[in-house]
């Protein structure tokens, strides 16, 4: 039995084999992701920098001595990195266990290709689990959304105590319709309050690497 660490490690490495010379590329965040940037420490001469998707990405970036750059600085991003809490046959993602939801999608949707690296227990290859759809909320809407939520016959549940890296905070919703992943994804982006969500089907992966306990998949 191949240990869930090694397996991410394994897809870590088959993604820094994907990496160019002098490529720019975004990182998001997470243990898989974590388990790349590791890698990536190993060939950091090869990259101009990444772009990153979190305070925490960042300081890991930057302690293993990898340039970080502002996203405004660069002309584009080839290859986007991360990882996913669940993702489905249809490429489609749920993200947002880290609170990184919102500068994950901004930078997955403006970079030439999304790759996403898994393990296959966040694989669902017919259904959703149940691991909660993320939703970033400004501070003063907490209870103005989480009411809009109900009436979705969902079960929002506030995240007490965590502050997103942009100063807000974040709803998980429970028992959420998903059977219409990208309908879902612009209505709940259509409360006012409402920042950003944890779904990703208008942006959905390009490229998937999952490690499994028989071998690498890609798809």
């Amino acid at each position: 039995m191949i240990s869930i660490e090694e397996l991410k490690k394994q897809a870590a490495l088959a993604a820094i084999e994907m990496i160019e010379e002098d490529m720019v590329i975004g990182i998001g965040s997470g243990s898989t992701i974590n388990a790349f940037i590791d890698e990536l420490a190993k060939v950091k001469n090869k990259i101009e920098g990444c772009v990153s998707a979190s305070n925490e990405t960042t300081s890991r970036i930057r302690a293993l001595g990898i340039p970080v750059l502002d996203m405004n600085t660069v002309n584009e991003i080839p290859l986007y990195f991360d990882g996913a809490d669940e993702i489905n046959a249809r490429k489609e993602l749920k993200k947002g266990g880290g609170g990184a939801l919102t500068r994950e999608k901004i930078i997955a949707t403006y970079a030439k290709k999304f790759v996403c690296l898994i393990d296959e227990t966040k694989f669902r290859a017919d259904y959703w689990g149940d691991f909660p759809i993320a939703v970033e909320v400004l501070p003063m809407a907490r209870s103005a959304v989480g009411r809009e939520l109900l009436k979705l016959s969902a079960n929002p549940d506030y995240r007490s105590g965590f502050i997103t890296d942009n100063g807000n905070i974040i709803i998980d919703v429970y028992q959420l319709d998903m059977l219409n992943p990208l309908e879902m994804e612009q209505r709940l982006n259509q409360m006012v309050g409402v920042i950003e969500n944890g779904i990703f089907a208008k942006r959905t992966a390009d490229s998937v690497i999952i490690a499994t306990q028989s071998g690498l998949r890609r798809f």
